[in-house]
């Protein structure tokens, strides 16, 4: 009788171990791009995405489904299109946000106002801020949303095949002949980027040499002149849609620059190199395909 009685206690303590450790390994903690640690005692069930690129790389983590909340131009994957919005990226509607329940907020580092960022921590919701600014930066956020939504097999598996095609091009490009780039990023005003901004990380994996790329600002503004002056031998633009080539025409006006002799200037879809996403493999591709044209008709 007393060593089945030591035995209920000993299966009491046991249960009560295993208890424990169920409520510890449920809690689930990330290091977010502004160095907060953001833990949360169970995985994210339901979901707020601010900026376009955070929809998309919950998706890309396997947690499409938790997503509750995203902001416009939320466009990418089709399902996202069906989520309610709570308006843009810059300008937040809070008191619909907190009427959709989320249990983690991914917010975007420098795209999302502070004061709201703060007011929805004020709020008590959990916010995640994001920024990859590498190649390998997408995969880690990937990664780590995949974490924080309790969806790692998924994301792992998606990080890692973005991972494995950038690898790829890498070494396809490695020894390609440079090519002098120009990037629109915008048209009114005139803007592009430097070398520490993700897409000039996409001109020079493709053997492209970016000619801003040395200017300090990440998305600096430049002038026409200032394009003319740099002759670049191939120009690339996104557009304000995915298949409007306006902003090239601009150029056709210049026959002094080489790529508009050459007839080197040409359309990527914004969304394919303009988010950091997996979506920026395809992207790549297609921009180290431009390139190899341009080296064709030398």
């Amino acid at each position: 009788m007393l060593n089945s009685f030591r035995y209920l206690i000993a299966l009491g303590v046991s249960l009560l171990a295993i208890g424990q450790a169920a409520v510890v390994v449920a809690e689930v903690c990330a290091t977010d791009d502004t160095g907060r640690e953001v833990c949360l005692e169970q995985p994210a069930t339901r979901i707020a995405a601010l900026s376009p690129g955070a929809t998309e790389l919950v998706w890309a983590a396997g947690a499409g489904d938790k997503v509750v909340a995203v902001v416009s131009f939320s466009d990418y994957p089709d399902q996202a299109k069906e989520v309610p919005s709570v308006g843009s990226h810059t300008r937040m509607d809070l008191e619909r946000l907190m009427e959709l329940q989320p249990d983690l907020v991914i917010g975007w580092v420098t795209g999302n106002p502070p004061e709201q960022i703060e007011a929805l921590r004020d709020l008590g919701l959990p916010v995640f801020s994001i920024e990859p600014r590498s190649f390998e930066d997408v995969s880690h956020t990937i990664e780590r949303l995949s974490l924080l939504a309790g969806t790692d097999e998924e994301g792992f598996a998606e990080a890692d095949r973005f991972r494995q095609g950038i690898a790829a091009l890498e070494r396809q490009y490695r020894d390609a002949e440079p090519v002098s780039v120009f990037y629109q990023v915008w048209d009114e005003p005139l803007m592009t980027v430097n070398d520490e901004h993700l897409i000039g990380k996409v001109i020079s994996l493709c053997g492209g040499v970016n000619v801003f790329g040395d200017l300090e600002r990440l998305v600096p503004r430049i002038s026409a002149e200032a394009v003319i002056g740099a002759n670049p031998e191939a120009i690339l633009a996104g557009g304000m849609g995915e298949e409007n080539r306006h902003w090239l025409a601009r150029w056709e006006a210049f026959p002094s620059i080489d790529a508009t002799a050459r007839e080197n200037l040409y359309f990527i879809p914004p969304s394919l190199v303009q988010r950091p996403t997996p979506r920026m493999l395809e992207g790549s591709q297609l921009f180290c395909e431009k390139l190899d044209d341009a080296r064709a008709k030398r």
